[in-house]
Formats: C-alpha cells, sequence, structure tokens
C-alpha cells in the first residue's frame, strides 16, 4: 500500500474516533489510536507515523525489535498487545512501554521483577477473555478482580487497566455487550478498591468495531487493516 493511501487511512480514522466520540459525549484526547503494526514492514509503518501516529501495537517480541532500530528516529511509543511467555518479560520490559496482555500472575511477577532490575514501572493491563474462546489468551471473568488485586500489590508494575479481544463479529453492533461487559469489569475492580485509581483505561476495538468500542468506554482503540490493509504475513 502506497505511502499517501496510508496517510488517508490514518486521517480517516481520525475522523471516525472524533465522530464517535462527539456520539458518546467525550473527548477526542480521551482515545488513543494503537497502529497494528504487526507484519508490516517498517516503510509503510514510516507512512504511518509520518501521517501523525504515535503509539505502535506489535505481537510478538522478536518482530519488534527487529523494526525498532530501522525507526528510530521518530518519537513514537512501543506497545505490546499480543501474548507474552513468561520467559520474554525480561525482553519486554526493556522495549515495549506498555503490555496489553497480562493473563497470570506468574507473568506480572516476572514483569514486576525485570522493571525492578531496570528501575522503572511499567504500565500494565489485564486481557480479558469475553467470549471463553479456547483459542484466546485472557483470564475468565470469574478471574479478572482476584487478578487485579494480586498485580496492584506488585511493586514496580503500574496497573493501568483491561483488555479485550471480543469474538470477531460482523456486526459490530453484535460486538457491543462485550465491550460493555469489560467496562463494568473495570468499574467493579475500582469500586472495590482492589485496584489505583489510575485504573481506568480499556484497551478493546479494532479495524471492525472501534467506534463501537469507543462508544462503550474505550481509550486505547488497536487498528491494523484498516489503515495498513489486508496483513501481508511476514
Amino acid at each position: 500500500m502506497a505511502a499517501d493511501q496510508i496517510a488517508h487511512n490514518v486521517a480517516e480514522i481520525e475522523s471516525r474516533i472524533t465522530t464517535a466520540c462527539q456520539r458518546a459525549g467525550r473527548s477526542r484526547d480521551e482515545v488513543t489510536l494503537v497502529a497494528v503494526s504487526k507484519t508490516v514492514e517498517p516503510e509503510r509503518i514510516r507512512a504511518a507515523l509520518a501521517a501523525g501516529v504515535k503509539v505502535l501495537g506489535e505481537n510478538r517480541v522478536q518482530e519488534a525489535l527487529t523494526k525498532m532500530p530501522e525507526l528510530a528516529e521518530y518519537d513514537v511509543q512501543w506497545h505490546l498487545i499480543g501474548h507474552l511467555q513468561s520467559n520474554k518479560a525480561r525482553k519486554a520490559v526493556e522495549c515495549f512501554a506498555a503490555i496489553h496482555t497480562v493473563d497470570s500472575f506468574k507473568l506480572a511477577e516476572r514483569l514486576a521483577a525485570s522493571s525492578d532490575e531496570l528501575n522503572q514501572r511499567l504500565p500494565i493491563f489485564i486481557e480479558v477473555n469475553l467470549g471463553d474462546e479456547a483459542s484466546k489468551a485472557g483470564v475468565t471473568e470469574a478471574d479478572v478482580l482476584p487478578l487485579c488485586e494480586q498485580v496492584a500489590r506488585l511493586p514496580h508494575l503500574a496497573l493501568k487497566g483491561l483488555m479485550a479481544v471480543p469474538p470477531f463479529l460482523d456486526n459490530p453492533e453484535e460486538v457491543r455487550p462485550y465491550f460493555r461487559r469489560l467496562r463494568q469489569l473495570r468499574d467493579e475492580a475500582l469500586k472495590t478498591g482492589i485496584v489505583p485509581a489510575s485504573f481506568t483505561q480499556l484497551s478493546m476495538g479494532m479495524s471492525n468495531d472501534f467506534e463501537v468500542a469507543i462508544e462503550e468506554g474505550a481509550t486505547f482503540v488497536r487498528v491494523g487493516t484498516a489503515l495498513f490493509g489486508t496483513r501481508q504475513y511476514i
């Protein structure tokens, strides 16, 4: 996909985000666009960054590490939005500004230990498997609050909120109940007092349904196909 087309796509997505925020009575500043750059080569990523993208989302640590040096001249945050194995925790802490996919206390402990060694505080999200899909990572709804309570006690981690990848459905309206449920889980955690007051973020919504996600409270939307086109696996 040509650079001018990517720039056009960024502008269109920004417009759609703004309109969705207006419908929901929210400020545009409340929503961060995460450009999903997994399997996207640096040349196309550069076009998105030149068009104003500030946050990139990668699924795999190793793939991100190959791209970061080539894009070092840009002021960009890298977020991990794919499943993370505990044995790669140290490397993930070294190179990502936030991790959206914490789904076990073991992983959280590894991330906290690595953050301690590196003398930093890592923003993280708890991933929830809202559809109970065997093919997807994430904790069950029943385990969300217990895990949040455990993770909130770990030093060197900043527990920011919840993340989910709901079932893919052609009609975005059919996904709305999943987004609403994630927001309810966040609110329940805040109400109980087991999480810090800064536990306000919701990472939810992708190319097919990010506008509905925004209407239901998303603060991070992860958009790939609508920005870069159909994914070319590398």
